[in-house]
């Protein structure tokens, strides 16, 4: 049996996709950076090996599957194509792997990793289910009927997979070192609608969703009466969101999300319809909705003393604005506190105007250092530039967590899809020292 050896094994897919195929029996291997990732945690668990890069990594025997971050004049690489091993991009294995199972695909600009999580543990409910979330998490089930996975669409590279089911949350502009404008993201979400078998389940309350085409049918879902499952009867509270589901003006079901925001019944409205579609019953979605932990570093809570402390991964304004009313729903009455790592210059720069009008939400907003990812190290944008643009606020840079012991009794919301964690974990350790402001 052949030996799959992960280049950038790290990666939060590649570790998933590793995950994936340990668990139903492959043997599995993989390289990379020596730094730490919490990726790597779920590998080491099951004792996957993990060597730094090196070419000599690459032997007789080995299945080469390269992290699409990698050139392919990537040292392992080239010493795979050297020695004529096979060498397959990580999308365009998933793409062949999920034709053995009943497919379900969730992208979309925002919203991908929470749903694929909810969807996997849904499904894992009715039957054995493998799955691939986009936070690091993987499980393969040598049993598996169903397969959810979450499709990126950066590069286009979710079009290398012809799923089942399609889940479309939304289509927003972001990735602007990538797509040039909205226009360009539509056109790739058009072009994936199109390698759709069965149904495509998207939210019609997104007016770019609304114009998508297919050869399947399109079932659209949201609050306005006008989808095919609509949320409606909404109740929030500190413990969640309480709902009616009308499917093609019927009456259907009450659900109960306890998760806060109502991105998090978007979310759970979607996975119904696509129960629906399969025919699984309603007391079986509510008792897996009841019993969703969530995903890694998608509202994570932590409460240190008086003050509670999330860590999510918003890097959109977008999505930034989904975090802050998920916290003014359940801790309503306290101080949010927003403190936020840009990711990437391109991205700072194209909605600057943005980022500052969504912090702007929160009733104390901090700016850490702008983060530039493996593709565009360094910019001419500085934290101090979105910071002017957002009335009161204040930058933040290693070594100054002490500034926040001010805010006592608060609801802290760590924000970015960098490292904005070292800011959380030195003040999570202030507090735990007794520091006082």
């Amino acid at each position: 049996m052949t030996v799959y050896h992960f280049t950038g094994i790290k990666g939060s897919g590649m570790s998933s996709l590793a995950q994936i195929l340990h668990d139903t029996g492959y043997q599995v291997q993989g390289s990379d950076v020596d730094n730490y990732f919490f990726t790597e945690e779920p590998l080491k668990e099951r004792n996957i090996p993990i060597l730094p890069f090196d070419a000599e990594n690459i032997r007789e025997g080995l299945t080469i599957i390269a992290g699409n971050a990698f050139p392919d004049g990537h040292p392992e690489l080239a010493r795979a194509r050297e020695l004529g091993l096979e060498v397959i991009r990580y999308h365009e294995f998933l793409g062949t792997y999920i034709d053995s199972f009943v497919s379900v695909a969730v992208t979309g600009s925002h919203g991908k990793t929470s749903t694929t999580g909810l969807l996997a543990h849904v499904l894992a409910g009715y039957g054995p289910t493998s799955y691939l979330i986009g936070d690091g998490t993987g499980k393969g089930d040598p049993d598996a009927k169903f397969f959810a996975l979450e499709a990126c669409e950066y590069k286009r590279h979710f079009l290398a997979y012809e799923p089942d089911y399609a889940i479309m949350t939304n289509i927003d502009f972001d990735h602007p070192d990538y797509f040039a404008d909205v226009d360009d993201v539509f056109d790739a979400f058009q072009e994936m609608a199109f390698k759709v078998k069965k149904c495509i389940i998207a939210c019609g309350d997104d007016e770019q969703l609304q114009r998508i085409q297919a050869n399947v049918p399109v079932v659209y879902y949201g609050f306005s009466p006008e989808n095919d499952f609509v949320a409606h009867n909404l109740q929030r509270d500190e413990t969640g969101t309480t709902f009616d589901v009308r499917v093609r003006n019927e009456a259907y079901q009450t659900f109960h999300v306890p998760q806060p925001g109502d991105h998090a019944v978007l979310n759970a409205l979607s996975v119904i319809s696509l129960c629906q579609y399969e025919n699984i019953p309603a007391d079986i979605i509510q008792e897996r909705l009841d019993t969703f932990g969530g995903v890694k570093r998608r509202f994570t809570e932590s409460v240190i003393g008086n003050r509670v402390i999330i860590d999510d991964y918003a890097h959109h304004p977008t999505e930034i604005r989904a975090t802050i009313q998920s916290a003014r729903q359940k801790y309503p009455g306290r101080e949010l506190v927003a403190i936020f790592q840009p990711h990437t210059f391109s991205r700072t720069a194209k909605f600057m105007d943005e980022f500052a009008e969504s912090l702007s939400l929160a009733d104390a907003v901090y700016v850490a250092e702008i983060f530039g990812s493996a593709r565009e190290h360094n910019g001419d944008l500085k934290a101090e530039d979105l910071a002017e643009k957002i009335e009161g606020s204040r930058t933040i840079h290693d070594g100054e967590v002490d500034q926040l012991l001010a805010h006592e009794n608060a609801v802290l919301l760590f924000m970015g899809a960098g490292d904005v964690q070292k800011y959380e974990k030195a003040f999570t350790e202030l507090v735990k020292d007794g520091k006082t402001a």
